[in-house]
């Protein structure tokens, strides 16, 4: 549902105060959420964040919204509990490249299948922030963290690789730099129709020296304008084509969402056994 009244960006922000460390990418992360809330007008008390741990975990703090912060790489499962429960809710989940693409790793393909019509946000800085400064699942080659002081041995995850695929019908990459760009992502986002899923890449200016602001922008390019988002396989050679760290949609398609399959099976449901409750009870009990 959208409001009547008009907010704006700082309507959507909560009195608790930001705690990530100066210069974290969060800050951009937060200020695009809030941009395209007001933009797309939709009411807090329609909005639902779900998140697990971490410095992203946070982010639901700082939103006027209904938050659940979950265990460890659990917000999927329980995101899409609260979007069966009620369908008509904006229901968002937010975390870090560790909780969603580690330990929460599992829940994706599954998840990506079903098709719910959500969003999630991957606050991706290739570290482990909150317990200072370990390796994640995206952390380079080289890298030295708290847990691999040699540099880090293990190649990392490509998380658009990952997403496309798991099936996910919307796939998309940005860089918290760019606030703009990201608000009009997320507002495409949740205008599309099923599991949408944004890699958010947010530098630790803190526990993470490689992957920085100034080595972000360097690299970073915007997906090409005659990219045919709707092809798979033209979004495979872009992802894998790593020149550039492309920002932009990757891939969207149409497919029948976890609420319209729902829907379907209960109306079937009805039509081979069209009882009341009442009637029911009458019955079996």
């Amino acid at each position: 549902m959208s409001v009547e009244t008009i907010l704006k960006p700082k309507d959507y922000k909560s009195d608790i105060v930001p705690v990530w460390c100066p210069g974290c990418g969060d800050f951009g992360d937060l200020a695009a959420f809030t941009q395209a809330l007001a933009v797309m007008k939709v009411d807090p008390k329609d909005l639902v964040i779900v998140s697990g741990i971490g410095c992203s975990g946070r982010f639901s703090h700082f939103v006027k919204c209904y938050a659940y912060h979950t265990a460890h790489g659990r917000a999927v499962p329980a995101a899409v509990g609260v979007k069966t429960a009620n369908p008509d809710l904006h229901v968002f989940v937010v975390g870090g490249d560790g909780d969603g693409l580690s330990i929460g790793g599992g829940h994706l393909p599954h998840a990506a299948r079903r098709n719910p019509d959500i969003t999630y946000l991957i606050l991706d800085n290739s570290v482990y922030g909150l317990t200072k400064g370990q390796s994640s699942p995206t952390s380079p080659v080289g890298m030295v963290t708290a847990t691999a002081p040699f540099g880090m041995q293990d190649p990392p995850l490509d998380p658009i690789l990952m997403f496309l695929s798991y099936g996910f019908s919307f796939v998309a990459r940005a860089f918290s730099s760019d606030v703009k760009e990201l608000a009009k992502l997320l507002q495409a986002a949740v205008a599309h129709k099923g599991f949408s899923i944004i890699q958010l890449i947010s530098p630790c200016p803190t526990f993470n020296q490689v992957i920085t602001f100034d080595w972000m922008k360097e690299r970073v390019a915007s997906i090409p304008v005659d990219h045919d988002a709707t092809d798979i396989d033209s979004a495979f050679r872009l992802a894998l084509d790593h020149e550039f760290v492309h920002t932009g949609i990757f891939y969207q398609a149409q497919r029948p969402t976890m609420e319209e399959k729902m829907a379907h099976q209960r109306q079937e449901t009805k039509k081979k056994r069209p009882h009341r409750l009442e009637d029911l009870f009458h019955e079996f009990v």
